[in-house]
């Protein structure tokens, strides 16, 4: 990736070509070596004014470790951002802040209602099941093992949401499909006319999740990716850009959250048409306007998880329900059980690093033994 840690090579190097083919390659890096390679790209690249960020004053400064071992790489967690990217207002940074496809979903939500409201429109048949005291009924989708289908829709369908509602159509010229065109077909001149529907946003991502073989957790960071993106380049995603935005966010949160990343290569085998090249200069723009900020906490992770499910809830795009079965329900009784014994051993734990020193006297002690 750019001129110092590069994530792309030839075909013959690419470790998910070669596992198809039954060859012996390396395992690829695991998401903290991804992120430790980015961050050291990132100050590399700040220093040779490519792309800002806080790596660029370090690289300035020349600041370096006691030890004399080269610079000192600020965690990203240790950055400063400016005060217009505060981490309160930035929903892929800060749990506490609402995710922006939810508030762009609004809109059309309470107009719905609205409109069913004055027309009188009946719900129609309920399809919802519930609960009862005999059966209960339960999806097979969790914040720690989301099911991939119904992610990819909801995931897609705030994609969806971003474009639609959209404030304007700011853009880069490194997403817009006409300059950088990912098929031979001619691009028509009203292309950033026509805003595309939910169905086909979902077929473009459940393509690529299908051939990278990617988790339902890559599709949730890569929304985060997305929005982060939206963020800090302050762009819009429009009819003109939104492929090879979702593109490049796909790209990058693939090589973060996997262990096996797909590599750009692989990408060039699924989108016949780009070249590797191309997908390299993507990542890096992708990764400058992010200033190398992949960073997903767990609580900004749960929140998108359970905002996309609220999201289904206010489109109708129920997850599938199932009884609960004896051995399910066995399953997840161990899952409990094993969580709870967890929590006990740091209760513990942390009660016996908080004594106070009046209790100390009560506290007995083994005697050593001295041999």
């Amino acid at each position: 990736m750019g001129n110092t840690v590069t994530c792309c090579v030839s075909p013959d190097a690419s470790p998910k070509l070669s596992r198809a083919r039954g060859g012996g390659g390396g395992a690829a890096p695991g998401p903290d070596r991804w992120a430790d390679a980015y961050q050291a790209a990132g100050a590399a690249a700040g220093g040779g004014g490519g792309g800002g960020g806080s790596g660029s004053a370090e690289a300035e400064s020349g600041d370096s470790d006691p030890g004399g071992g080269g610079p000192h790489l600020q965690h990203i967690s240790d950055r400063e951002f400016p005060d217009d990217l505060a981490l309160e207002s930035n929903p892929s940074d800060h749990p506490r802040a609402s995710t922006i496809f939810l508030s762009k979903s609004q809109t059309d939500v309470r107009e719905k209602r609205k409109s069913n409201h004055i027309n009188h429109v009946s719900p129609g048949q309920l399809t919802k099941k519930y609960s009862s005291c005999s059966t209960i009924f339960i999806d097979d989708s969790t914040v720690s093992q989301p099911n991939l289908r119904s992610t990819i829709k909801c995931v897609t369908l705030a994609i969806f949401y971003h474009i639609k509602n959209r404030d304007s159509d700011r853009s880069l010229d490194i997403f817009d499909e006409k300059s950088h065109p990912l098929t031979r077909e001619e691009v028509p001149d009203d292309y950033y006319k026509h805003d595309p529907d939910h169905k086909h946003i979902y077929r473009f991502v459940r393509t690529l999740f299908s051939a990278a073989q990617l988790t339902a957790e890559c599709a949730i960071v890569t929304l985060v990716y997305l929005e982060r993106l939206l963020t800090y380049a302050e762009i819009d995603i429009c009819p003109s850009n939104w492929k090879r935005i979702v593109l490049g966010a796909i790209l990058l949160a693939s090589k973060v959250w996997d262990d096996q990343a797909v590599w750009n290569v692989d990408y060039c085998q699924i989108l016949k048409d780009i070249t590797v090249e191309d997908m390299n200069e993507m990542e890096r723009h992708f990764l400058e306007l992010l200033q190398f900020n992949i960073n997903v906490p767990a609580s900004v992770y749960a929140k998108y998880y359970f905002d996309l499910r609220s999201l289904a809830d206010d489109n109708n795009l129920s997850f599938l329900l199932e009884p609960l079965s004896k051995e399910r329900a066995q399953k997840l009784e161990a899952i409990s059980r094993l969580c709870e014994d967890k929590y006990k051993d740091l209760s513990k734990a942390a009660m016996r690093r908080s004594f106070s020193a009046d209790n100390l006297v009560g506290i007995r002690r083994s005697n050593a033994i001295l041999s």
